[in-house]
């Protein structure tokens, strides 16, 4: 099941709602506006009245300068964590590979409100190349977990820590393997 908790962003509702079709997953919305933990209070009821697994909320993000935005955040955990027995049990934070140091920025901001526990790379199928996210694995310990290689359902796919390092530098292994095959 889905929950459309990022009600501030124009279009963000309808959005969820055509991939919910799409993949046959049932979503719990309001109104454009509403309050967001109060969607994510109605989704964690729904899904607990239907026996559902799963229960992916989204929320909004990318503003973490703004207060009102982390403390709505906060707000969705705590209901999320009165509502579940040891909820929420995961959280990832999406990330944009041609964001930069902004990432960084992000990470620790979101972590410090949710507790982030892993990362969501997008934006991976053009010249971003995401190397920021070795960083934020280093210094805040939030492993990447997925990465998004384009916009069709089967795009989203779980990380390849050696393909992506491979991403990174594969230029510079194969020129180094040019330059040992000049030598010999």
């Amino acid at each position: 099941m889905l929950a459309a908790g990022d009600t501030f962003r124009a279009g963000a509702i309808d959005q969820l709602q055509v991939w919910g079709e799409r993949v046959g997953v049932p979503l719990i919305r309001q109104a454009e506006g509403s309050d967001p933990a109060a969607v994510v209070f109605d989704a964690v009821q729904a899904a607990k009245s239907r026996g559902v697994d799963v229960l992916i909320c989204d929320t909004a993000g990318r503003l973490q300068n703004k207060v009102n935005l982390m403390n709505e955040l906060e707000k969705v955990k705590r209901v999320i964590e009165r509502e579940v027995p040891n909820g929420p049990h995961e959280v990832l934070l999406a990330l944009d590979a041609t964001t930069g140091q902004n990432a960084m920025v992000q990470a620790k901001a979101f972590k410090q409100a949710t507790n982030v526990s892993g990362i969501v790379l997008t934006k991976l199928d053009g010249t971003a190349k995401g190397g920021i996210v070795l960083a934020i694995r280093n210094e805040l310990d939030i492993p990447v977990k997925y990465v998004g290689l384009g916009e069709k359902i089967d795009d989203l796919q779980a990380f390849d820590p050696e393909q992506f390092v491979y991403g990174l530098f594969g230029d510079i292994f194969e020129e180094k393997q040019q330059s040992n095959d000049d030598l010999a």
